[in-house]
């Protein structure tokens, strides 16, 4: 395993910059997940990290050595792709030993490498056939397989589990959380998943516009966004935003819907956010509104009320019969609240 330090990066393609000044320290052994939109830069970013675009300023390091100008086969990296690249022709076998063939590697080294790499992603049944005969799913552990078998100190993912649909995307997502476990390698995984980025990561990094929004564990950026994007972007359904004040008294008001809040804000406009989560329908709540739209889920339901105006999603875990236009009481846990600044967008 090796650790990737990226000092002060910056990406410019066409004429655009798409990475700004980035810094980021990835730990040896860490699974860290970039997480951001499409066009955010995450993928850019990877690239440059393997070697396959050009940083335009600052400098990568790969194991304490810097690699800014080494070509992609010096890096001691392993990549694996959205699209799984498998040459047709060959077997699985072949493919997953190419690379270290033309690196001059002895057979009985790729010999032990490729039984290796299959072992872990069950794969041994499959040696002899050729992609054609092949699941999506099987071709992609076939993909991970291939960048297994460079046993490099650090591993790149570019979403790849996009093309799959999502029963294979569960059961993958699992068998790489699984993989990770047992090898203990550097992983830096790619998504614009935020199921693929809670389950999969040790920290998250949620860019948006080639800048890193917030760093942290998937527990931190969950529950104390550092902004109103990260805290829109995580979460389905998506946290709730109310635009109102905070009082003299420490209370957020917006119209009818008035909230005591519990750590100490300073008075002035603000946008609260809460999570479907948090709100609890309950008969003896002290807020009032009405049912606007029902989504069963199977082991829960989302409850979308009308309060005052304020639309909001609640979510149900249990049996319950709701009705659109039933009216009905319900609570905030103030405790889980945040509140951001209506102009920045930062955290208050």
């Amino acid at each position: 395993m090796a650790n990737v330090h990226l000092r002060k990066l910056s990406i410019t393609l066409g004429g655009k910059p798409i990475i700004r000044e980035l810094d980021l320290q990835v730990e040896p052994g860490e699974f860290l997940v970039l997480l951001g939109p499409s066009g955010c830069g995450k993928s850019t970013l990877l690239h440059s990290i393997a070697g396959l675009i050009d940083a335009t300023a600052g400098s990568i390091e790969i194991g304490g050595q810097d690699m800014t100008l080494a070509d992609p086969s010096e890096r001691g990296i392993g990549m694996v792709f959205q699209s799984y690249a498998l040459y047709p022709t060959m077997t699985v076998k072949d493919n997953m030993s190419f690379g270290l063939k033309m690196a001059g590697t002895p057979k009985a080294e790729i010999a032990r490498r490729v039984g290796r790499a299959a072992e872990m992603l069950q794969l041994d049944a499959l040696l002899s056939r050729k992609p054609a005969q092949l699941s999506g799913g099987q071709r992609q552990r076939v993909a991970i397989g291939r960048a297994l078998v460079r046993e490099a100190g650090v591993f790149l993912f570019d979403e790849p589990l996009s093309n799959l649909d999502a029963k294979l995307r569960a059961e993958l997502r699992r068998e790489l959380k699984l993989l990770h476990a047992r090898l203990g390698s550097t992983m830096i995984y790619v998504t614009h998943d935020q199921v693929e980025a809670m389950t999969l990561a040790s920290r998250i990094v949620v860019m948006q516009g080639g800048v890193v929004q917030q760093i942290g564990t998937p527990a931190d950026v969950y529950e104390r966004p550092a902004n109103r994007f990260v805290a829109g972007f995580l979460g389905a359904p998506a946290m709730n935003f109310i635009d109102g004040e905070v009082d003299l008294h420490n209370r957020f008001n917006a119209g009818s819907l008035a909230l005591a809040l519990q750590e100490p804000m300073p008075a002035g406009a603000a946008t609260l956010g809460v999570r479907p989560e948090h709100i609890h329908i309950d008969a003896h709540g002290p807020l009032a509104g009405t049912v606007t739209l029902v989504e069963p889920m199977g082991n829960h339901q989302v409850i979308w009320l009308d309060c005052g105006g304020h639309s909001l999603s609640a979510i149900v875990h249990g049996p319950g019969s709701f009705t659109a236009g039933q009216g009905l009481r319900f609570g905030i846990d103030a405790a889980r609240v945040s509140l951001f600044d209506p102009a920045s967008g930062g955290r208050l």
